[in-house]
């Protein structure tokens, strides 16, 4: 995506506050709510959507109900940082359905995973059948989520 964030003027970026918190809100009630009549509100969300500025619509799961209740945070470490093994560690990791975030961070260790698992049964499963055998992996760190305090997509939208 483009660097937008200074071409949005003020009904753009509250259509945007509007949309993340209900995507569903019809166009109707969305041009109300931003001072627009029905066509330009549309016109306005489509141009976000084709500029990227809005990326996709998405149905927001509860976990517990598909039994993935637990999340673990987990630190990877590579045996040595070299563009290959990156491409190959997120190949793989990109594969991965029970890994819903993978990042490549700076710091003691190198790939920042958030897993969601039935249990500490199937995180065992997942680390040493899968996990530890990607390629390059020297040693992992897990963190076992007790409570999630925040969880959220929303974006600060500045006025």
């Amino acid at each position: 995506m483009k660097e937008q964030s200074h071409r949005l003027d003020k009904i753009d970026r509250n259509i945007l506050r509007l949309l993340q918190r209900d995507a569903r809100m019809p166009h109707t009630e969305l041009a109300r709510q931003v001072g627009l009549s029905t066509t330009p509100c549309k016109e306005r969300v489509r141009r976000l959507e084709q500029a990227g500025v809005i990326q996709h619509y998405q149905a927001v799961l509860e976990p517990k109900a598909l039994d993935r209740g637990l999340v673990v945070f987990v630190q990877i470490r590579l045996n040595r940082t070299s563009q290959d093994i990156f491409e190959e560690f997120t190949a793989r990791a990109l594969d991965l359905s029970e890994v819903q975030e993978c990042y490549l961070v700076s710091g003691n260790f190198d790939y920042l995973l958030k897993a969601r698992v039935a249990d500490m049964d199937a995180y065992r499963v997942l680390l040493g059948e899968t996990l530890l055998t990607l390629p390059g992996v020297l040693e992992s760190t897990s963190y076992v989520v007790m409570e999630q305090v925040k969880e959220s997509l929303m974006l600060p939208v500045p006025q």
